[in-house]
C-alpha cells in the first residue's frame, strides 16, 4: 500500500482505472503511453510527456504484475518500482490517470489486433505513445509499424518515441537494475531522473544500534531486491518532513550474518517509528559491508560513514518524488 506521505502526494484529479472498472469521464479520449514502466525512468518520462502534451488527457496503460512474472515465474525480477511506487511517481508527472491492466494468460493470449481493440473499444483511448522498440500481442508479434497500421484503421493516433540516453548511458530499466545491483545509486538516479526510493514498514529489531549510539529504523525489503549490500547516504520522509540519514543494507557480518535488513539511522531525529511505513530515498554509495573485530572499530567507522553521508547529502540536488 502507499505510505502515508506518498498517498498525500497523489493529486485528487489522478485516477487509477483497473480491470473491470468503468472508464471515468476524465480518461475518455486519452492519449495513452503504453509499457511496463518499471522505474518510470527518463525514457518513460519522455513517452509520458508526449502524452501529456498532446492536448488530450494524458494517460498510461501499464501492466501488473510485470509480464516477466508470468512468462518466467522461476526467475524473480528485481523491481525498481513495485506497483505502489510506480503509481506514486506517475501521479507526479501531470497525467490524468493510469489504466492498470492485470497481466495473465488472457492478456498474454491476445493477438496484436485484439490488443489494439481493447485500447480502442474498452479503454476508449484516442491515441497511443509507444517506444521505438515496443512489441505487443501474442508472441510479441506486433511492432511499432504494426501499431501505427492498426491504430490508423481505427481512427487513432500513434506516436513513436525515440531511444533516450543520459550522456553516453542508455536509459533502460535493465541498466538501472545493473547500477543498483552494483551499489551505484548515483548512476541509477541519473538514469531515473529522480532519487530511487523504496517503501517499507519499520519493524522491531534487536535494539543494538541504540546501544552503539546509532538507533536505527529496521526494515525488511522484498526478497527480489538485489540492491548491493553496503552503506548509503539516504533521505527519509517522516510525517511529511524529509530527514537526512545514513543506512546499512546487508547481513551485519560483525554480529549475526543474518537475513538482509535495511537499517536507517536518521540524523537529529527522535521519535517512535515502529509500525510506520517510510519512504527512503537513496542518494549515494559510501562503502561496502565490512566485518569489524570490535565494537570500538565499528563505532569509529560509523562516525566516518555519518560524516560522509552528511557531505553527500549537502551536495545532492537530485529531484525528489516524495517531497
Amino acid at each position: 500500500m502507499f505510505s502515508e506521505h506518498a498517498s498525500r502526494k497523489v493529486p485528487s484529479s489522478f485516477v487509477v482505472c483497473r480491470d473491470g472498472e468503468a472508464v471515468p469521464a476524465s480518461l475518455r479520449g486519452a492519449m495513452a503511453a503504453i509499457g511496463n514502466f518499471d522505474g518510470v525512468h527518463r525514457g518513460h518520462q519522455h513517452l509520458i510527456g508526449m502524452a501529456v502534451k498532446s492536448g488530450r488527457p494524458g494517460a498510461v496503460v501499464t501492466f501488473e504484475p510485470h509480464p516477466r512474472a508470468f512468462f518466467q515465474p522461476d526467475k524473480p525480477l528485481f523491481r525498481i518500482t513495485p506497483e505502489p511506487i510506480k503509481l506514486a511517481v506517475m501521479a507526479r508527472l501531470g497525467l490524468a490517470g493510469v489504466f492498470l491492466r492485470r497481466f495473465g494468460k488472457d492478456l498474454a493470449a491476445l493477438s496484436a489486433e485484439e490488443f489494439v481493440d481493447v485500447l480502442h473499444r474498452d479503454l476508449h483511448v484516442s491515441g497511443v505513445v509507444i517506444g521505438h522498440d515496443f512489441h505487443f500481442g501474442r508472441g510479441r508479434e506486433g511492432n511499432p509499424a504494426r501499431m501505427q497500421e492498426l491504430c490508423a484503421a481505427r481512427g487513432m493516433d500513434c506516436l513513436i518515441a525515440p531511444a533516450v540516453t543520459q550522456g553516453t548511458e542508455p536509459v533502460s530499466s535493465s541498466s538501472i537494475r545493473t547500477a543498483l545491483e552494483a551499489g551505484d545509486v548515483a548512476l541509477a538516479n541519473r538514469l531515473l531522473g529522480y532519487r530511487w526510493f523504496l517503501q517499507a514498514e519499520v519493524r522491531h529489531g534487536d535494539k543494538r544500534g541504540r546501544d552503539l549510539g546509532y538507533p536505527t529504523a529496521n526494515m525488511r525489503l522484498s526478497d527480489d531486491c538485489r540492491l548491493h549490500h553496503g552503506i548509503y547516504a539516504v533521505r527519509a520522509n517522516v510525517g511529511g518532513r524529509t530527514v537526512d540519514g545514513v543506512a546499512s543494507f546487508g547481513r551485519r557480518p560483525t554480529f549475526d550474518n543474518g537475513a538482509p535488513l535495511l537499517e536507517v539511522h536518521l540524523f537529529d531525529f527522535a521519535g517512535d517509528l515502529y509500525g510506520r511505513t517510510l519512504d527512503v530515498e537513496f542518494v549515494g554509495w559510501i562503502r561496502g559491508e565490512l566485518r569489524f573485530d570490535g565494537i570500538e572499530a565499528l563505532i569509529a567507522q560509523m562516525d566516518r560513514d555519518s560524516a560522509e553521508a552528511r557531505r553527500m547529502l549537502a551536495e545532492d540536488d537530485t529531484r525528489s518524488m516524495i517531497e
